[in-house]
């Protein structure tokens, strides 16, 4: 079973890979598909341990094995079997990563389809060109909120969008989730810890994406979570464990954004 030293050792060498968020994300897959399912969950857990107590490292890593769960589950040949064994572990906190079900609020398919079409008459080609390509923030701003996901998508590139816009598309009620999941696949801006305290109170987020993102946050966003009963159940429940395991000694989240606040591909930004 991986120690906690171990587990040092992969986050330090998740950390100093170069390529970007891809190029780590892949990796993380790639460490958790060579171990066994038992491994794999004892790993995560202490990387989640380490990050909570405030290493930096580990907190970076923990954001690239996250996002593996997230995006890579189909190159991990295990990973279906790995929330049947963390509750055989008695690994709480790691099966609390594999939440399942809707969102707390759903918003309808056909009523987000028709509102796209009431906001705009161009094609879907056109829209994702202009999400990707305009210069214009109020343009930007309205392209936000189609909730179709290949537009979102195009807006997340967009060397002109802000912090400030994608915290507010990621706060945006009532929503569909497809949008929301992309911000959260967005290397660039999922990274950001503003961005991650708005996609994970909002309560049309599913669960199965708000888990990865909770251990990622801070104390004070923990208790937050805990206290607000308009989020997921299962969430809240998260966050009471986390909080439970310990205090943690700084913040993972600004540490997470001062350590990947890095010059040109190396960075999460």
């Amino acid at each position: 079973m991986p120690t906690q030293e171990e587990a040092r050792t992969v986050a330090r060498f998740i950390h100093a890979l170069s390529g970007g968020a891809d190029v780590r994300r892949k990796a993380a897959a790639r460490e958790l598909a060579r171990r066994d399912p038992l491994d794999s969950n004892e790993l995560i857990g202490e990387l989640i341990a380490l990050s909570r107590a405030g290493w930096g490292p580990a907190a970076c890593a923990l954001s690239d094995f996250m996002a593996a769960l997230e995006q890579e589950a189909e190159h991990i040949p295990h990973v279906e079997s790995l929330r049947r064994l963390a509750h055989v572990q008695s690994l709480d906190t790691v099966a609390d990563l594999f939440a399942q079900g809707p969102a707390k609020l759903e918003m309808d398919a056909d009523a987000a389809a028709r509102a796209d079409a009431n906001a705009f008459s161009q094609s879907l080609g056109h829209l994702k060109q202009q999400a990707r390509l305009t210069r214009d923030p109020d343009t930007l701003s309205r392209l936000a909120t189609v909730s179709n996901p290949s537009v979102l998508r195009n807006v997340l590139i967009n060397p002109r969008l802000t912090e400030e816009l994608v915290v507010r598309i990621a706060a945006r009620r009532p929503a569909r989730p497809e949008p929301l999941i992309e911000i959260w696949k967005s290397p660039r801006w999922s990274v950001r810890h503003a961005v991650r305290r708005a996609l994970v109170f909002n309560p049309y987020l599913p669960p199965e994406t708000g888990a990865k993102i909770v251990p990622l946050l801070n104390t004070a966003d923990l208790r937050e979570l805990v206290a607000n009963t308009s989020l997921h159940p299962a969430l809240r429940a998260q966050a009471t464990r986390l909080l439970a395991d310990g205090t943690r000694t700084g913040t993972a989240s600004e540490d997470l954004d001062a350590l990947t606040a890095r010059p040109g591909p190396r960075g999460h930004g």
